[in-house]
């Protein structure tokens, strides 16, 4: 289960509360069929792993991981075969006798890891463990943790402001805003069936873009307006069916940059908007262009050899039936 949101939004704070770091004012934490409002952290029988590493710097690897098992007692034999099985699952065999300032920081993180894989816990509590790694350490840490997910089959609870983390990592997410759980669903779920407006922005990247405006009702049939007027968009097929009812009040519309295209490609029921470019960047296997119009900023996944450049005039296109469509008021979608 991964909880992803923007800073400040509750994250760390759930899940300080789930390790019993910080007091629940109402509701339930139960691990199993156990009540753990009350239940001191140490009697929780959860492992958490820090942003920081939070190892200690004198120890080497082995006795870091092997710490917490020395301190319940645990037998000789069965410290070494479990840290040496952590060690091995996270190829960290050749750096036990080393101390932590001896590591890079992929090792480090391992480290960290290790140390909560070794105590064999109910929950594992990650908080934001990749931030502080470079972006091809953390693809390489993100299959590691899912790997340890598939063999541990232990409940992971992951928190981290990523949402290309989140939607790779869990069977689940949360997206969360302001203290409040904005949906729960499945990564592909939440990708295509956003609950809202705050939730489609935040999950896809780059982020969808949103055309406020109105929906009209005449006698050309249905239409959608911008603020200004400057586009109008005729509505048809299941966008109109669905929007038909929401004539006269406030609407957002989004569209992902993958379903945004050029228009002179462009087949079928259209909208069709005459934009500049802003801005071109090319990824490798693709290119972004962000364009802006009088109204709104549009972003679109082109190919690679597309020839456009900053400034150049450029008309784009999007499907109809691919425009999420919000309440303009509430942000719920429609």
């Amino acid at each position: 289960m991964v909880l992803v949101g923007p800073s400040g939004c509750g994250k760390t704070t759930t899940l300080r509360m789930i390790a019993g770091l910080e007091s629940i004012t109402s509701g339930q934490l139960c691990i199993g069929d156990r009540v753990m409002n009350d239940v001191p952290p140490k009697q929780r029988d959860i492992a958490m792993v820090f942003q920081s590493y939070a190892l200690y710097p004198h120890m080497s690897v082995y006795d870091n991981m092997a710490f917490a098992l020395r301190l319940r007692n645990e037998p000789r034999a069965e410290i070494d075969a479990r840290v040496q099985r952590a060690a091995e699952a996270l190829a960290l065999q050749s750096v036990l006798q080393r101390k932590p300032r001896q590591l890079s920081g992929g090792q480090r993180q391992r480290v960290a890891i290790g140390r909560a894989i070794v105590r064999e816990p109910q929950v594992f509590l990650f908080d934001e463990p990749l931030s502080n790694l470079d972006a091809k350490l953390r693809l390489q840490m993100r299959r590691e943790i899912a790997t340890l997910h598939r063999e541990l089959r232990a409940t992971m609870i992951y928190v981290t402001h990523d949402q290309v983390e989140a939607m790779t990592l869990g069977d689940r997410i949360v997206v969360m805003n302001a203290g409040q759980v904005q949906q729960i669903d499945a990564p592909l779920t939440l990708y295509h069936r956003p609950r809202n407006r705050f939730v489609a922005t935040f999950i896809g990247s780059p982020a969808m873009t949103i055309i406020d405006g109105t929906v009209l009702s005449g006698e050309g049939g249905l239409t959608f307006r911008t603020a200004t007027g400057r586009l109008v968009i005729p509505l048809d097929g299941p966008l109109a069916s669905r929007l038909a009812p929401h004539a006269g009040r406030p609407i957002a519309s989004g569209v992902r940059p993958e379903n945004v295209g050029l228009a002179a490609r462009a087949s079928g029921p259209t909208a069709r908007i005459a934009a500049r470019v802003d801005a071109v960047e090319p990824t490798g296997s693709d290119a972004l262009v962000y364009a802006r119009t009088d109204d709104f900023d549009l972003t679109a996944r082109l190919p690679a050899d597309t020839a456009l450049v900053s400034g150049a005039p450029v008309e784009l296109a999007f499907a109809l039936d691919q425009v999420y469509a919000f309440d303009g008021t509430t942000g719920d979608a429609l």
